[in-house]
């Protein structure tokens, strides 16, 4: 059999002036990853299919009219690409903001606090203010499973529930509904969790999600930290099987 990563060409880019190279299926973010240049990120987490959705991983590609997400766009031979440039700093701080103003993340209250992705970025990019009006939502939390809580106020919707219930348990309880500003993540089709037919139990759900929106019951606050070292176990062995 032939090997595969002969099928690929290696392309040579440059990122933030250093060149380095990569295999021509991979994205921006897979070869920063490769040469340990660090692009934030919200909804990529390695060991799931990344889907574009935060916006959090752009960089600047010279020459193109735009901000491209780095999770989802291939290499290319001579690519220039600035990660930190201060447009790109810019747009990330705006995400920032609008992710914070849109749902209620209060972290002095939060189970996740200390151990929280989107805490950690807003540290990194520098914001300290919120210029947009805050949308304050009251939505229902869900704690009608017996180990676990979801409160969607403070969910980001990145899909990583999604996600990791779908291509590593395979069971694909959870999903989006709504569209826009209405989007919930919701478990088969609207029930609750406590009463869903597919959920396993498995918590890959919980310690995947990237804010204090999955946690599990006992957690006060900054207790509720997140264990993720089954996903690139689980995800070599999935290749190997095919």
């Amino acid at each position: 059999m032939p090997d595969a990563t002969a099928l690929y060409q290696v392309v040579t880019l440059v990122i933030n002036g250093v060149e380095i190279s990569a295999r021509s299926d991979q994205t921006i973010m897979q070869a920063a990853e490769e040469n340990e240049i660090e692009i934030p990120g919200l909804c990529h987490l390695t060991g799931l299919k990344d889907i574009g959705a935060c916006r959090l991983c752009v960089v600047e590609v010279k020459g193109a009219p735009r901000l491209v997400p780095s999770c989802v766009t291939r290499v290319a031979e001579g690519m220039e690409i600035f990660t930190h440039s201060e447009r790109v700093v810019n747009y990330r701080r705006t995400i920032l903001e609008m992710l914070y103003a849109e749902r209620n993340h209060v972290c002095s209250v939060c189970v996740s606090n200390g151990h929280c992705d989107l805490q950690a970025l807003a540290l990194k990019c520098g914001l300290e203010y919120v210029h947009l009006p805050y949308m304050t939502p009251r939505l229902k939390i869900d704690a009608s499973h017996d180990r676990f809580v979801y409160d969607p106020n403070r969910c980001v919707l990145c899909t990583r529930c999604v996600r990791v219930c779908d291509e590593i348990e395979g069971a694909h309880t959870w999903d989006v509904m709504g569209r826009g500003i209405e989007a919930r993540v919701v478990t088969d089709l609207g029930q609750p969790w406590g009463e869903s037919e597919t959920c396993t139990g498995c918590g890959k759900c919980v310690h995947v999600c990237p804010t204090g929106a999955l946690f599990e019951k006992g957690k006060s606050v900054a207790e509720m930290e997140k264990r993720r070292q089954f996903l690139p176990y689980l995800t070599v062995m999935r290749e190997v099987k095919r």
